[in-house]
């Protein structure tokens, strides 16, 4: 099976195609070897690695919900900035955690796809590009989006997720 076939991708092209993004779910790429790292991927693409869109998990707060953090690929993700956004205490999540939350393996989470709607914060840092590259459910999978879709899309919220910039809205 190609990395187009496989469930998970399958069903995050359908949730683009639904949520109306269908150039970004014709535009899912297959790379010859999987990316799991925001370098692996830009090398991967011949694109700066801010382009690329990190999909972290964590654990929520004591309910353990998941938290997904859209996080540029230049710089990494301020712990305290993330929970200040998302209202309550983060920690690390395991690939059980993750895969249970968004029924995708590490490495290839998508914004979309998921089981249920996670609560979602997006990188401002993404703005700087107008091409966005995100996971697509598989480790060798990645599609092409903006900020402003990924923002839509998830219904996430906007932050300066590597703490060095300006939180706020669209």
């Amino acid at each position: 099976m190609s990395s187009l076939e496989h469930p998970a991708v399958a069903k995050v092209a359908a949730a683009l195609a639904e949520a109306g993004q269908r150039g970004a779910a014709e535009g899912i790429r297959v790379l010859p070897a999987e990316v799991r790292t925001a370098a692996q991927a830009a090398d991967a693409l011949g694109v700066p690695v801010g382009a690329i869109a990190n999909s972290l998990i964590f654990r929520l707060g004591s309910d353990k919900k998941a938290l997904l953090a859209l996080t540029s690929g230049g710089h990494r993700a301020d712990p305290a900035t993330l929970a200040r956004l998302a209202g309550g205490e983060i920690g690390k999540a395991d690939a059980d955690f993750v895969r249970a939350h968004t029924g995708q393996p590490i490495g290839g989470v998508a914004p979309t796809g998921h089981p249920a709607k996670l609560p979602t914060l997006v990188d401002t840092a993404l703005r700087a590009h107008d091409v966005v590259w995100a996971a697509a459910g598989h480790p060798k999978a990645v599609y092409p989006t903006t900020f402003a879709d990924l923002v839509a899309l998830t219904g996430g919220t906007p932050g300066a997720l590597g703490g060095a910039e300006e939180d706020g809205p669209l």
